[in-house]
């Protein structure tokens, strides 16, 4: 069967390639590393949380198996990383994430994220640059951990509910659910500093 190269690339790592081990880092890198961000709002910290997922991803290439999508299993060591990381408590999310650090060419369409309002209008659509990449991180940290992971994978991502499931080891249905009051939320953000009631950066 003919793997995609992602999925190459790991079962050589599982194999001890380590040059595909890091032709795999090269190529994710920043995608895990705005993910992190997005938990713990502190570059540096989301630098350290990326070279432990990729640790983790390492050391886990073996028990890979590729019915599942590279960009899934990669995924799925984030988020395990990730909660547990705030699970311990040593963190708060940054209520000022405002932008994720500039890591590859796609940031510009990871930091102007489109936010469907509750009835399926735009509320986004008066606001730009900073102003809305502020209420979208500070309605970011409003969430809980799993909605943030859920609606980072989803609109940051790109990736399909029935990625997510299998990322947070979820239900399809509960991945919808958690991405439907995440964006309820980041749209109401986006009304109420349209409606000029919340400043565009806050700190709880």
């Amino acid at each position: 069967m003919e793997w995609d190269p992602d999925t190459q690339a790991l079962l050589k790592v599982a194999a001890g390639d380590k040059q595909a081990f890091a032709w795999l880092f090269d190529r994710h890198h920043a995608s895990v590393a705005r993910f992190a961000f997005r938990f713990v709002g502190d570059p540096a910290r989301a630098e350290e949380l990326t070279q432990d997922i990729f640790v983790k991803l390492y050391r886990h290439a073996r028990a890979y198996k590729p019915t599942a999508k590279f960009k899934t299993f990669l995924f799925r060591v984030a988020t395990n990383h990730c909660l547990n990381e705030m699970r311990r408590g040593e963190y708060r999310v940054a209520r000022s994430l405002v932008k994720a650090p500039d890591t590859d060419a796609d940031e510009d369409a990871a930091g102007a994220v489109e936010v469907p309002g509750p009835d399926g209008d735009r509320p986004d659509q008066a606001l730009s640059g900073r102003e809305l990449e502020a209420a979208v991180g500070v309605a970011l940290g409003d969430l809980s951990d799993r909605e943030r992971a859920a609606f980072t994978m989803c609109r940051f991502e790109g990736m399909a509910y029935r990625d997510i499931a299998e990322a947070l080891e979820a239900s399809e249905a509960a991945v919808k659910s958690l991405i439907h009051r995440a964006t309820l939320a980041v749209a109401r953000r986006i009304e109420a500093l349209q409606a000029g009631t919340v400043p565009a950066r806050s700190r709880a």
